[in-house]
């Protein structure tokens, strides 16, 4: 029985799972309540929010797992990438339980358990396979040889594809969180209204760069505001927006997985959840012929399933956290193989 923590953001996430991986419970605190005034994640709110309730969710998880404490054999907490402050609530808070307990800690890479969550939702997802991450904070390509094991072979340059959502449906004057309402306005659009770029599409490695389309709306908003013309319904501008990110997301995807030769592909994280994302995978994945999974909405946003699940796996190969372990707010990439560079979260704000 394995304990999943997760709070790098503004989610506090407890779950149970058992030794074959199965759920017994998985309990979620959003604040999207807390931060919608702000249009936007308050890291010092966030802190606060995990500390008042993270004791409470873990005991309500092993009530809902019917276990007690004592049949823990495993704890795991995300420790990095995210908000150095929110991290820190759930990893001093999953060593002082390991300690007292005497129960065997290990820490998760916050991206090692989205992409734990492709194989929590189907563990059949064939290998090699590749993986998107796609959230607010990222979006990252992974080559997964064997399940456990990833290698980034794209990341985003810039903005994450969640980020570059909120922030379009902030110039939409959309509430927060702004990919959802995106998602719900532009399923009364027409995706073909305006031609917005897709960016770094034409580029020959596996990169993104969302900055350049951010622009190009606030440009086409600016304008059409100084036309003084009747404007544009924002369901089609909309549309139009979420139309070239989803358009540069599954043709990387589908061209990293034709390149390295995979037999299957997966898209993770919060804008995994995205409906045009996963119908447009879908429709091009049977085109090409690829096995594709898509994990279920409640598995797509932070949830401490996918950390418990990237857990197990570490306890499976006896790994163990040493009581020195911390929080890091940085993310590192592999650059041509051999340097490395550190990639800061960035939630929306």
């Amino acid at each position: 029985m394995i304990l999943g923590i997760e709070t790098s953001c503004d989610e506090t996430a407890v779950a149970v799972l058992d030794g074959e991986g199965r759920i017994l419970s998985n309990i979620l605190d959003s604040q999207v309540e807390v931060h919608a005034r702000y249009g936007g994640v308050v890291p010092e709110l966030a802190s606060r929010r995990h500390m008042e309730c993270l004791e409470l969710l873990t005991m309500e998880a092993l009530g809902l797992a019917k276990i007690s404490l004592s049949q823990l054999t495993g704890i795991a907490v995300t420790n990095r990438p995210g908000l150095v402050g929110a991290l820190l609530v759930g990893v001093n808070f999953a060593k002082a339980l390991a300690y007292a307990t005497k129960i065997p800690l290990v820490t998760v890479n916050h991206l090692e358990g989205h992409l734990a969550s492709a194989w929590l939702s189907n563990p059949n997802l064939p290998t090699p396979a590749m993986v998107l991450i796609a959230s607010g904070g990222h979006t990252h390509l992974a080559l997964v040889p064997r399940r456990g094991e990833y290698q980034f072979i794209g990341w985003t340059m810039d903005d994450a594809a969640g980020e570059a959502f909120d922030k379009g449906a902030k110039m939409l004057g959309l509430p927060y969180p702004g990919g959802p309402a995106i998602d719900r306005l532009a399923e009364q659009g027409n995706p073909h209204h305006v031609s917005f770029p897709r960016p770094t599409l034409q580029n020959h490695n596996f990169n993104f760069s969302f900055s350049g389309l951010k622009t190009a709306l606030r440009y086409f908003v600016r304008d059409e505001q100084q036309k003084g013309n009747p404007p544009s319904p924002v369901a089609d501008i909309a549309a139009s927006y979420q139309e070239a990110i989803v358009d540069v997301l599954v043709e990387k995807l589908c061209r990293a997985a034709r390149q390295y030769g995979v037999r299957g592909i997966s898209v993770v994280g919060g804008v995994a959840a995205n409906s045009r994302l996963r119908l447009k995978l879908e429709e091009r994945a049977r085109t090409i012929g690829l096995h594709v999974t898509l994990p279920p909405r409640a598995l797509c946003t932070d949830n401490g399933a996918m950390i418990a699940a990237a857990g197990l796996e570490k306890l499976k190969r006896k790994e163990r956290a040493t009581w020195e372990v911390d929080a890091i707010s940085t993310l590192q990439c592999k650059i041509d193989g051999s340097a490395m560079a550190e990639v800061s979260l960035q939630c929306p704000r």
